[in-house]
């Protein structure tokens, strides 16, 4: 009898064979949580609450400029100046600026241009600054050399400066050629981001396995090591989102950026900063929006960066 108990049960009084599986434990041959590395940066953001409310602010902020008329019935060019900047109330939750304008409204359009051009931007020193980082970093050599001696160039340009230089040479300010005008003075640092983590990777083995099965080249960049260099990149394009959105505002505020009756939070601020003593509303409500959005998308930068990067977990 004492044979047949210990051949049924398993050490630990576990039961093997035909008993079945034990209740809450995983079957034989599954995994209890998966190896990828994107799965398991999943798990860890979904848990971590600064990363949820900056995710969920953005998507508010993102609503504002995609649906502006979800948040708003007002029109924002509604104008009477009997009503020039009225307090906070129910009727005005923003309260008026100087024309008489509902300024809630006038907020919740202002969100589309900062947000357009920062994701118009964003997408831009992506794609260009990430193919010519890539180019770089697996041929090394002459194409290096001259990808890296163009990013020198553009890094020797002072960042402000050098838009407000480009925008008053172009005397054309809108969305385009702000967006323009950003994407040329920041696509080098994306692309000597890929560019390092191509030369990290190209000399792997998985690499050399591919090139000896006959792979191309362009396969082995976009399938082999594009992947695995796509990590740091992701982390610095959610930082420079917030940062394109400040940038948007700083420009304005300058006077070199949008021009009325465009509308944006760098217009509401620069056209409202006299205003600050008597009405302090009217400054403290764009700059709030503005602080928010950069650094919610900050935020998660940051957050993406300790789930992707394994040294910090």
């Amino acid at each position: 009898m004492s044979d047949l108990t210990s051949a049924g049960t398993a050490v630990g009084g576990g039961p093997v064979g035909g008993d079945g599986p034990v209740p809450n434990q995983p079957a034989t041959g599954g995994k209890e949580r998966s190896a990828s590395l994107w799965a398991d940066a999943r798990r860890q953001l979904m848990r971590d609450p600064v990363f949820v409310i900056a995710f969920l602010y953005i998507l508010v902020v993102g609503s504002m400029a995609a649906f502006p008329w979800l948040w708003t019935s007002q029109d924002p060019r509604d104008c009477n100046t009997n009503r020039s900047r009225l307090s906070p109330s129910a009727e005005h939750l923003f309260g008026t600026d100087i024309l008489g304008c509902d300024y809630y409204a006038h907020a919740i359009y202002g969100a589309r241009p900062s947000m357009v051009i920062a994701l118009m931007a964003t997408v831009a020193i992506v794609v260009v600054g990430g193919l010519l980082g890539l180019l770089a970093g697996y041929h090394g050599g002459w194409v290096d050399t001259i990808i890296s001696r163009v990013m020198d160039i553009f890094f020797s340009l002072p960042f402000l400066l050098g838009a407000i230089v480009f925008l008053t040479v172009i005397k054309r300010q809108n969305i385009w050629t702000i967006s323009l005008v950003l994407f040329l003075l920041a696509w080098p640092t994306i692309a000597r981001i890929i560019r390092g983590s191509v030369i990290s990777s190209k000399d792997l083995d998985y690499v050399h396995a591919a090139k000896a099965v006959g792979a191309r080249n362009s396969r082995v960049m976009f399938r082999h090591i594009l992947p695995n260099a796509i990590a740091p990149m992701l982390v610095y394009a959610t930082i420079v989102l917030g940062s394109f959105v400040a940038a948007e505002a700083t420009l304005t505020f300058l006077g070199v950026g949008l021009q009325p009756p465009a509308q944006s939070w760098g217009i509401m601020i620069s056209a409202h900063q006299v205003y600050f003593l008597e009405d302090p509303w009217l400054l403290l409500f764009p700059c709030g929006l503005l602080v928010g959005t950069v650094l919610s998308f900050i935020l998660m930068g940051d957050a993406l960066r300790d789930a992707l990067d394994p040294k910090f977990r």
